[in-house]
């Protein structure tokens, strides 16, 4: 009788194409995943999977098991789900974060993680949203929190927040009274997100729509030096008003008030849609929950627009390299 762990071991290496990544997948090794296949084509005595020197194929019969296999596995995770505590739970989930969410309600999430799941080491890599959905598609991260939705059939977004883009400048940068128009804006350096993201895409667009001389236009993959180059008065930085709450309650920053306006930033938690994504699932779901919170709070300006935030409460200190 074929068990469960085998027919794991050919669903990875029929949907990875690969037995080395296969192996790498479930935490063993090559001649391991070729015997445990080798030994599921003995049982059943016909030929499951066609082995070329550098790709693996389905045959017709590898085909129709692949999709028995999905279905036991599916079946198992939604078995653990409905009686396994998540406080027996253990191992490790690669998660993906951007820069945003670490500066506003990331340490929320790690608390309310750590409650649910004490067992569950999170592996946190802080990078720009088009690097995390490329390490999702090679299956390099598990989860991601990242500016989705992400348009592939094999992955899962799951809404988490929406933050307005503002235009944020300290309180001594020389841009008159009242609201601000955008050819007042662009005399000085503007500072976003890096050049590979939606942000910019949008800004570098609103700019050339407005048919002014070409801006200084500073792009940073690093968060927190687009609010230092803010604070130091380099330039005015295009960035949602909640990443920067401290520095608008004490005055280090203000909200320029103008009528430019740029699309919110909408966040996903993005997963692979595989049948033994349980963790990932649920941990998408505390994220949500987390951020609706956040965003709930009283004073979170994430229900206001750019250039009105409220009043700020302290930002989450968590230091990371975007």
């Amino acid at each position: 009788m074929t068990d469960l762990r085998t027919l794991e071991i050919f669903y990875w290496t029929a949907t990875l194409g690969s037995f080395s990544r296969a192996a790498e997948r479930l935490n063993t090794t090559q001649p391991a995943v070729s015997q445990r296949i080798a030994a599921l084509e003995d049982a059943f005595g016909l030929t499951l999977i066609e082995r070329a020197p550098r790709s693996l194929s389905l045959t017709p019969k590898g085909r129709e098991l692949l999709g028995y296999a999905e279905r036991f596995l599916r079946l198992r995770a939604e078995m653990v789900a409905a009686l396994a505590s998540p406080a027996v739970t253990t191992g490790t989930l690669r998660l993906g974060v951007s820069e945003t969410i670490v500066h506003t309600w990331l340490t929320r999430f790690i608390e309310a993680m750590s409650r649910a799941y004490p067992g569950i080491a999170l592996d946190i890599a802080v990078d720009v949203s088009p690097t995390m959905r490329d390490a999702l598609v090679r299956r390099d991260l598990d989860l991601a929190f990242l500016v989705g939705p992400i348009t592939r059939p094999s992955l899962i977004n799951v809404p988490l927040c929406r933050f307005a883009v503002a235009w944020i400048a300290a309180p001594d940068l020389d841009l008159g009274d009242g609201p601000v128009g955008l050819a007042e804006l662009t005399r000085h350096p503007v500072i976003t997100y890096p050049r590979n993201t939606n942000p910019y895409v949008q800004l570098h667009e609103l700019l050339a729509r407005a048919n002014l001389p070409p801006p200084r236009l500073y792009s940073n993959a690093s968060l927190a030096t687009i609010v230092r180059m803010a604070v130091e008065g380099l330039g005015i930085a295009v960035i949602p008003a909640e990443t920067v709450r401290a520095e608008l309650a004490d005055g280090r920053l203000r909200a320029v008030e103008t009528s430019a306006r740029l699309p919110d930033i909408a966040f996903t938690a993005t997963y692979e849609n595989a049948p033994d994504n349980r963790l990932a699932a649920a941990t998408a779901a505390i994220a949500a929950e987390t951020a609706a919170a956040w965003c709930g709070a009283v004073d979170a300006p994430c229900q206001s627009r750019a250039g009105g935030p409220r009043p700020a409460q302290r930002r989450p200190r968590v230091g990371a390299n975007g």
